[in-house]
């Protein structure tokens, strides 16, 4: 007589049962164990055999598994699963470097870094909430031209004023593309106008331009509206009678109402379920930005398309932006008058006019997927430290969008109302006003008008409360030479103290730390490195707002960095929170006038102040941009 002794399933339990036999077997072969959750485990009794080997009894029993066992071994294996497709992803990625790093040609020039470990590159080194700040570190010890390597992907960090200056500036050509981000990528199929390039891009930034120029910047029109604004912005103040609020709402409508008169040609009021809408759907993808996942999703987005996470919603908001923005130019469409442009949006609605006159073409109406922005910082002819280039390309103080880059032919400069544009060939960059292109160009826009200002001004307020004594001598300057009136642009010329503080503020808050990053649009001799075509590369505008070489108190608030000895405002040409260059935001004429008429209104009717005891805190808060972290303040009204 022999007795089998076999174990069908091992559980976190395991018995041996007194021969047990196999009984069933997993259909398809499986990494690592695998339990059916519906499967009963069947133990059976010693099979008795006589003397020739025929079996004799057989007693077969059934036991049902426990509903919490059955959970624990769910848990277990729907975990080593994860792992094995984790495992898995990671040896595909490594063999691929491989590959990919045996047919790339090897450069021995390339700028010095620290030494990246495989699939991971350096980010096991970086500080994921701050990565500027490691990224100043590494500066330290190889220079201010450095190789970080993000996963697989070569990245050069570029540090200090003299160094960013250089190639945005004097290499600026070799310098100008923008790379392809995956959040982005995947968002708006590579329309709009910050993050595109090629034929595309110089259509849209021309578009933009020429726009701005007619709705938004250089007329009186615009000091208007922004002064109307902020009238509604100080009595909405003025109805929290002194106590605690939280300012956000408030500041972001008011902002967000002057790029959404220039887009749309309309204001709402603060509580509109429109605005509010749309600033919700702002504000939450800019707080989602600064997640560890979302940064990651670009070293790695086919894993991560996999997996829950905060890029998800990213994408999600995006959608219903779109739909916005879709469900307006369509209604715009219906009463446009070619020779009475309302907006923007008209302005670009007559461009795809002329598109299918060119074409003989239908223009149709097609929503990408997602619409996408990420943050960025402007500048263009500013008095204190941008270049002076008047053929910038961003858009208003900033964030960004991706956009397609093709390569056909030169485009031409949008018409402005009144037919001020010039035609610049017939074939033109009509072809580039589709919808798409249109979703994710007002999408470009209205972050960019919401965001940075909104977030300058909260630095702005925080600043006055922790420094009482620097608000007491902008309101005294504001006394002295506006009195009672309401602000105007022309009065910042006489009011130089309040004008260092403005910079200061942008200074010191530093909305976009990181910069925005550009790409080597061909093979590159820089500062005695070799960078091959389509690298990525990151102007540090920290390291620009922060350097010790052009600011006395790099990391204090010190309006004196913008001041002379006598108290005259003084240019200091590190000064670049707009950018430099070919890649320069063009709005920053708007922004700069925005930021004074708000700034100026504000400190002429209140005092700030915290609430009693409370600690003041200039710690950025962790998020897409360089923001305060949430604070309620006191709107004292001056007598």
């Amino acid at each position: 007589m022999r007795h089998n002794y076999v174990c069908d399933t091992i559980t976190p339990h395991a018995v041996f049962q007194h021969s047990p036999v196999i009984h069933q077997l997993p259909s398809k072969p499986r990494f690592g164990l695998r339990l059916n959750a519906k499967r009963l485990l069947l133990v059976r009794m010693p099979a008795i055999h006589g003397p020739t080997g025929r079996k004799l009894f057989s007693a077969t029993t059934q036991k049902r598994e426990n509903p919490d066992q059955l959970t624990v071994q769910k848990n277990i294996i729907g975990n080593m699963d994860l792992i094995t497709i984790l495992l898995s992803v990671v040896v595909i990625l490594f063999l691929a470097n491989v590959y990919k790093n045996q047919r790339k040609p090897i450069h021995t020039n390339l700028p010095p870094g620290p030494k990246p470990l495989p699939i991971i590159g350096n980010l096991h080194m970086l500080d994921m909430k701050h990565p500027y700040k490691t990224f100043m570190e590494m500066s330290k010890e190889y220079g201010t031209v450095l190789t970080i390597h993000f996963g697989m992907a070569k990245v050069i960090i570029l540090c200090g004023y003299d160094t960013v200056k250089d190639a945005l500036l004097n290499h600026g050509e070799e310098f100008s593309n923008r790379p392809k981000l995956a959040i982005f990528s995947k968002s708006t199929k590579d329309n709009g106008v910050i993050f595109s390039n090629g034929e595309s891009w110089k259509a849209m930034r021309r578009f933009t331009l020429s726009t701005l120029r007619d709705y938004g910047m250089g007329k009186k029109a615009i000091e208007d509206k922004i002064s109307e604004e902020a009238e509604f912005l100080v009595q909405a103040m003025k109805s929290y009678g002194g106590k605690p609020f939280d300012n956000l709402t408030i500041l972001n409508a008011a902002v967000a109402n002057i790029i959404i008169s220039i887009l749309l040609g309309q204001r709402f009021n603060y509580d509109h379920p429109t605005i509010l809408r749309l600033m919700g759907l702002i504000n939450e993808n800019i707080q989602l930005m600064g997640s560890r996942v979302v940064r990651m999703y670009n070293i790695i987005p086919t894993l991560l398309d996999l997996l829950p996470g905060p890029h998800h919603k990213i994408f999600e908001n995006m959608r219903h932006m779109q739909n916005f923005i879709k469900e307006t130019f369509t209604k715009q469409k219906k009463t446009l008058d070619v020779n009475d442009q309302r907006n923007l949006i008209d302005a670009y609605l007559v461009k795809q006019q002329e598109r299918g006159r060119n074409t003989g073409r239908q223009i149709g109406i097609h929503v990408p997927q997602a619409t996408a922005y990420c943050q960025v910082v402007s500048s263009g002819n500013d008095e204190d430290g941008g270049d002076g280039d008047d053929d910038n390309d961003e858009v208003t103080d900033v964030i960004w969008v991706p956009d397609r880059a093709e390569e056909e032919t030169e485009g031409e400069a949008a018409q402005p109302q009144g037919g001020r544009h010039q035609e610049r060939g017939k074939s033109e960059s009509s072809q580039y006003f589709h919808n798409d292109n249109l979703i994710a160009l007002v999408n470009d826009l209205f972050v960019a008008g919401m965001e940075t200002t909104t977030t300058t001004m909260r630095w702005a307020i925080l600043l006055m409360m922790k420094y009482p004594e620097i608000q007491k001598k902008v309101q005294k300057e504001i006394d002295s030479i506006i009195g009672t009136t309401p602000p105007q642009a022309e009065h910042r010329k006489k009011m130089p103290y309040t004008d260092a503080v403005i910079h200061e503020i942008q200074r010191f808050g530093d909305i976009v730390p990181d910069g925005a990053p550009h790409e080597t649009i061909q093979d590159v001799t820089f500062r005695g490195y070799f960078i091959p075509k389509g690298t990525a590369v990151f102007p540090l505008l920290y390291s620009v707002l922060k350097d010790e070489a052009y600011f006395k108190k790099p990391f204090d608030f010190y309006p004196e960095h913008f001041l002379d000895a006598e108290g005259n405002f003084k240019k200091n040409e590190a000064f670049i929170p707009f950018s430099i260059g070919k890649r320069s935001c063009a709005g920053e004429t708007l922004a700069k006038m925005e930021l004074f008429l708000f700034f100026t209104s504000l400190m002429q009717n209140f005092t700030f102040q915290a609430l009693p005891g409370a600690e003041i805190d200039l710690e950025p808060a962790e998020a897409g941009t360089h923001g305060p972290k949430p604070y309620q303040l006191c709107a004292i009204p001056r007598s």
